[in-house]
C-alpha cells in the first residue's frame, strides 16, 4: 500500500505592462493539491538460485483538488474544482538475473528488466472540461479532467542494474536504470459533447534514473535503512517534433526505511520519501508486508 501526496502553485499573467508596477490584463492564481492511494498485489517466484520473475497488479484511487482565484474580475472568491478517479492500474511484469556469486566482501549484481502495460484507465479516454477542443482559439472551459486517469496511457520498458555490498553490520546499495517508453500513433484526446480532438503520435521522454543508500541492521529482526532517489525525465515528443511546453523534469526523493521480521516468512517494511525538487510528490508513504511460502 502507497499513499502519495503534492501540491503546486501556479501563476498565469494574461494581459500587457503600462509600467514595471501595473499590469493591465488578467492574473490566474491556482493551487492544486493531488492524493494518490496505491494498493498492489505482487506475486514473485525463483526460475532458479539465480533467476527470479514477478507479477504486479495495482489499483489506484486519486483525488485532485484545484483551487483558484481570478483577480481583477471583481471578485475575491475562490473556485474549487474536484475530481476523482479509480480502477486498475498498469500491470506490470518483471524478471532479475543475479550476475555473480558476490560474498563476504564482494559485491552482488544484479540484472533487471520490468515491462509495464496499459491496462490501467487511459489519459486520453478521461472527459477532459473543454468544448471541442483544448489548444487552438475560441477554447472554452478549464482544460482540466473531469475524471482522473489509472494508468499512464503508454507501454514501457525498464531495464535495471543493482549492486549490493554487505559489509556487516551494514549493507551498501546502488542502482541505475532505464526507463524507454513506446511511441503511440493517432492519439486523440476526449472533450465534453463525445467530441475528440487529434493529438497525432506522442512519444514521452525516456527516464534515466540512479539510487543509492545503505541499509543498517538495529539487532536480528529489525533494521533501517537511508538512500536517495533520482530520475530525470526527458521532453515528450509530439508528431516527430518536441513537444511545445515540454521540459525535462528532475525528481529527487530522500528516502528512510524500516523493517522489521514478524516471523521466519512473514516481515512488515515502512518507507517513507520526501520529494527535494519542486516536481516531485511532497511525500510518500509506503506499507509492505513480504510473505514466503
Amino acid at each position: 500500500m502507497q499513499y502519495g501526496y503534492s501540491s503546486s502553485n501556479r501563476v498565469a499573467l494574461v494581459g500587457y505592462t503600462v509600467i514595471p508596477a501595473l499590469l493591465i490584463g488578467l492574473v490566474d492564481v491556482r493551487e492544486i493539491k493531488r492524493n494518490t492511494f496505491t494498493t498492489a498485489i505482487t506475486g514473485r517466484t525463483g526460475i532458479s538460485n539465480r533467476m527470479e520473475v514477478e507479477v504486479k497488479v495495482p489499483y489506484v484511487y486519486r483525488s485532485d483538488a484545484t483551487v483558484s482565484r481570478e483577480i481583477f474580475t471583481g471578485t475575491a472568491v475562490e473556485r474549487v474544482f474536484d475530481t476523482t478517479g479509480k480502477g486498475m492500474g498498469d500491470v506490470e511484469v518483471a524478471g532479475r538475473y543475479q550476475l555473480n556469486n558476490g560474498g563476504a566482501d564482494k559485491g552482488y549484481y544484479i540484472a533487471g528488466l520490468r515491462y509495464k502495460s496499459r491496462t490501467g484507465r487511459d489519459p486520453f479516454e478521461v472527459v477532459t472540461d473543454c468544448e471541442r477542443r483544448c489548444i487552438g482559439e475560441n477554447v472554452t472551459g478549464t482544460g482540466l479532467p473531469l475524471d482522473l486517469p489509472t494508468g499512464s496511457g503508454f507501454h514501457s520498458l525498464q531495464a535495471t542494474l543493482t549492486w549490493l555490498y554487505p559489509s556487516d553490520p551494514a549493507v551498501f546499495f546502488g542502482n541505475l536504470s532505464y526507463v524507454h517508453n513506446f511511441k503511440r500513433d493517432d492519439v486523440t484526446r476526449l472533450v465534453r459533447n463525445g467530441e475528440r480532438e487529434p493529438l497525432g503520435s506522442l512519444q514521452p521522454g525516456a527516464v534515466l534514473g540512479f539510487n543509492f543508500g545503505m541499509g543498517l541492521a538495529l539487532n536480528d529482526k529489525a533494521s533501517l535503512s537511508l538512500g536517495y532517489d533520482h530520475s530525470t525525465i526527458g521532453r515528450m515528443r509530439q508528431n516527430g517534433a518536441t513537444s511545445i511546453g515540454s521540459v525535462r523534469t528532475q525528481l529527487g526523493t530522500l528516502l528512510l526505511g524500516y523493517s522489521y521480521r514478524l516471523s521466519p516468512k512473514r516481515s512488515l517494511n515502512i518507507a517513507v520519501g520526501a520529494g527535494v525538487t519542486r516536481d516531485t510528490p511532497d511525500v510518500t508513504l509506503t506499507l509492505r508486508l513480504p510473505m514466503t511460502f
